[in-house]
C-alpha cells in the first residue's frame, strides 16, 4: 500500500470557505496533507499586495484545520524546489490555473518527477481579494 502525500499551496489570507473547501477536497485525495503557506514576501510578489493576516497567524490557522497534517512555509516561487523539500506525490491547485500558461508549466515541470496536478473548483463567490475589497469599502465609508 502506498502512502500518498498531497500538497496544497496558498496564501490562505483572510481564511474563508474557499480555503476550507480546497483543504477538505485535497485531504480526500491523499493520506497525508501538507498545506504550503506562502510567505508574506512571496504573496506580495505574486499578487502585488501584502497579506492582511501575518504569516505566523496564517500558519497557525491553517495548521489548526483538521484536514491538514502539516503546514510548510513556502519561501521560493519554484514549486519544484518546494517539492525537493516536502516530497509530495500530488499537488492541488484551484481550477483557475487549469489551461493557463502557469498551469501548463506546472503540469510539465511536475510530470518530470512523477507528481500529479489535481485542480479543484475555484470558489468564485468568495475569495480573499473580494473580502479585501469589501473591507476596504467599509473602511473608506467609516
Amino acid at each position: 500500500m502506498t502512502h500518498r502525500v498531497g500538497y496544497a499551496p496558498g496564501v490562505y489570507d483572510l481564511f474563508h470557505i474557499g480555503h476550507l473547501n480546497i483543504l477538505r477536497h485535497a485531504k480526500s485525495q491523499c493520506d497525508y496533507l501538507v498545506a504550503g503557506v506562502v510567505s508574506d514576501e512571496m504573496a506580495e510578489q505574486a499578487k502585488g499586495t501584502a497579506p492582511v493576516i501575518p504569516l505566523t497567524e496564517r500558519l497557525e490557522i491553517v495548521r489548526s484545520v483538521r484536514f491538514v497534517d502539516a503546514a510548510f512555509v513556502e519561501t521560493v516561487p519554484d514549486k519544484l524546489v518546494t517539492w525537493q523539500q516536502v516530497r509530495f506525490d500530488v499537488l492541488f491547485k484551484g481550477d483557475d490555473w487549469r489551461g493557463t500558461s502557469k498551469g501548463d508549466k506546472l503540469e510539465r515541470d511536475f510530470a518530470t518527477v512523477g507528481v500529479e496536478v489535481i485542480y479543484f473548483p475555484y470558489t468564485v463567490h468568495t475569495s480573499s481579494t473580494l473580502l479585501r475589497k469589501a473591507l476596504d469599502g467599509l473602511a473608506n465609508s467609516a
